[in-house]
């Protein structure tokens, strides 16, 4: 079997066994909660009569704030971490890797597989909180172009998170322990220190990119720009293509050559 024949079967396989499983619809389920602040945001303002902050402006901070916060990198972390895990745990890594299957391909495929579900979340998610909330700008197209740049960030974030904690749990034990404390506690912390200190969080280079495309809102100023040292667009984007590369690379280098021991 070549690698791409390889690759779409494994692919195809965790694609349609992704569907079905109890993870999927509890990230789902999470992934509803901006889609429910939107609404009750919006049914404020129009009891207020549309008065304050804008739509576009309240989807740019507070809607934007949770996915790329909280959401991403959450659903990073549970799918990363499980792309090698859930098999040890389930003991089925023997299975895999006794077929006729180059490693990597297994590695990948399942990444892939998993990176497009929780893409699909993402997407959905902030689709309908931008629709709810931009009901009076749906015919502007400088409102569309700020929400696909916006969702081509998240997603961006998403897959390099994923491909980290992929790596994250090829390589350890405690891989959702370490993730936990990457994730919510390097990356939410470091990103606010002031000087280059930031520059070593995937953060700092995701909101490098979205600084230059979302509006700032006057009376709800979002706290993810503060002390903010942006890098540039062109700089951003390639240093998270590179991470992301590295994270995949070593993730697969690991699992090509680690033994894996079942624990009773």
């Amino acid at each position: 079997m070549s690698r791409w024949s390889a690759f779409r079967t494994v692919f195809g396989f965790f694609w349609f066994a992704g569907r079905k499983a109890r993870r999927t619809r509890l990230m789902a389920l999470a992934g509803v909660l901006p889609v429910l602040a939107a609404l009750a945001i919006q049914a404020e303002r129009w009891v207020r009569g549309g008065a304050g902050p804008t739509g576009l402006e309240i989807f740019s901070s507070i809607i934007l704030a949770f996915y790329l916060q909280f959401l991403v990198i959450i659903l990073a972390l549970f799918y990363g971490t499980s792309v090698v895990s859930e098999e040890i745990e389930s003991r089925t890594l023997a299975y895999l890797t006794t077929r006729p299957i180059p490693k990597q391909a297994i590695l990948l495929g399942k990444y892939a597989a998993y990176a497009s579900w929780t893409s699909i979340l993402v997407a959905a998610g902030t689709l309908l909180s931008f629709l709810i909330l931009n009901t009076d700008r749906l015919a502007d197209p400088a409102a569309w172009g700020i929400l696909a740049k916006t969702l081509a960030v998240l997603i961006l974030g998403l897959w390099v998170y994923m491909a980290l904690f992929t790596l994250a749990g090829a390589a350890l034990k405690k891989s959702i322990l370490v993730g936990l404390s990457f994730g919510f506690g390097w990356e939410m912390v470091v990103q606010y220190l002031p000087g280059s200190t930031q520059r070593f969080t995937v953060m700092h280079y995701l909101k490098s990119i979205l600084r230059a495309e979302t509006p700032s809102p006057e009376g709800i100023k979002s706290f993810l720009f503060v002390r903010l040292q942006p890098s540039s667009t062109a700089v951003s984007i390639l240093v998270l293509l590179l991470i992301g590369a590295a994270a995949l690379a070593a993730a697969v280098w690991v699992f090509r050559r680690r033994e894996y021991l079942f624990e009773d």
